[in-house]
């Protein structure tokens, strides 16, 4: 949480002020906004020894202009304003919280100090853990005119602590939305904190959302691997699509467990895909993943398989699939020009089963062959409610990012 130091030292420099000086001038006139010589000299001597860091000094000292009986209203408002700042410095916040309430309450500082007052208001109140006070003086500052994005951090942090989310997020969200339209990336700590505020809603959607941005901009496989775990377990995803869900956890760092690599090539093998499979087997063995413990010789059979497999026409080992199907098979088999003719032609002529999941392979083929662009535009359209849709998207991510980051 970033303090506001130097808010802080705007409002020592208001008691230094030279509007502050005149008003005090032992031998001014009496307006209304003057103070008087038993006033203005210990006032003063509280200013020295603020400007020296004698904070409690400050604080006795100014206890003999306190007792003057009959204090006018401006004397009042000096003294609370020198009260103010003196106990800031000293760590008396509920002191410096009530005299710098009092001199805004006065309607007696410009308008620019007043704001500043405001803000030094909401980062006490902060500091003091009262969250409802400190929304509200947070609130008013933005409200007449205070930009200070200190200030603004201070409101957004005030409303997660209080317990109101869902104001926390919408700010949160509007602030990370402009610093993208701004073309700038917001930090992994905004993106983190507005997941946080999604997940104390049981918002998952928005938690969805926000672990989205992050994967975009912080690719790491943690991340992916919560974001693909929560696109599995929506209403409707169909099992049809666990290769594909395989797929993107092997593309995202995310496939670290031997039964998950075995598993992978099974799947891979029984849709008519053996190169693929011998890929994955390969990867397996050669990340140190497969090739140990009780399960090596049937590692090794399944290794054998897919090696047999590939080394087949892939045609003839599909021939009783679609088009799509024997043309994805091409282009992992190292001819993505014919299988992607194969699967262009396919998808345009039809008609098919599951048109939107073959929109999502020829799309992972065009990455495959490294047509990324034409890739990521194919992802955009891909459409439908069981889950062919979420995979498109996070794959668009994927391809945009490049995959995981640590």
């Amino acid at each position: 949480m970033m303090r506001t130091r130097a808010m802080r030292a705007a409002i020592a420099a208001l008691v230094m002020a030279s509007w502050f000086e005149a008003a005090i001038a032992e031998n001014a006139p009496r307006p209304a906004d003057t103070a008087r010589a038993e006033i203005g000299k210990p006032v003063q001597a509280a200013r020295d020894l603020i400007q020296a860091k004698k904070y409690k000094d400050a604080l006795a000292k100014l206890h003999e202009a306190e007792v003057v009986p009959n204090l006018t209203g401006y004397e009042k408002f000096v003294i609370d304003l020198t009260r103010g700042s003196a106990a800031q410095g000293a760590g008396d916040n509920d002191t410096a919280m009530s005299s710098f309430e009092s001199a805004v309450a006065s309607g007696r500082l410009p308008p620019v100090d007043q704001l500043k007052v405001i803000g030094a208001v909401a980062d006490l109140r902060y500091q003091t853990k009262d969250y409802s006070n400190t929304i509200q003086w947070a609130s008013r500052y933005e409200k007449e005119g205070g930009t200070d994005p200190a200030i603004h951090q201070v409101l957004i942090q005030a409303y997660y602590l209080a317990g109101e989310n869902a104001n926390a997020a919408r700010l949160l969200k509007e602030q990370i939305e402009a610093e993208e339209k701004a073309e700038r990336v917001p930090t992994e700590d905004q993106l983190l904190f507005l997941a946080s505020c999604y997940l104390k809603m049981n918002d998952g959607a928005g938690y969805s959302l926000a672990l989205e941005k992050l994967v975009a901009h912080y690719p790491k496989k943690s991340y992916w691997a919560d974001l693909i775990s929560r696109v599995q377990r929506k209403p409707g995803f169909s099992d049809r699509l666990e290769l594909d869900v395989l797929r993107l956890q092997l593309a995202t760092g995310n496939l670290g467990q031997p039964a998950q690599f075995m598993e992978m090539a099974q799947l891979a093998l029984q849709a008519g895909f053996p190169a693929e499979a011998k890929k994955i087997v390969e990867q397996g063995f050669a990340a140190g993943v497969l090739g140990k413990g009780g399960d090596v010789e049937r590692q090794k059979r399944l290794r054998d398989l897919a090696s047999k497999q590939a080394a087949q026409d892939a045609a003839a080992i599909a021939q009783d699939e679609s088009l799509v199907a024997i043309g994805y098979n091409f282009v992992v088999n190292g001819k993505p020009d014919r299988g992607l003719a194969l699967m262009e032609h396919g998808i345009r002529e039809g008609p098919l089963k599951h048109p939107e999941e073959a929109k999502l392979h020829l799309a992972l083929a065009y990455a495959q062959a490294g047509q990324k662009a034409r890739a990521a535009h194919l992802l955009q359209s891909v459409s439908g409610n069981d889950g062919t849709a979420d995979l498109a998207r996070l794959w668009l991510l994927q391809t945009n990012r490049g995959g995981s980051a640590s």
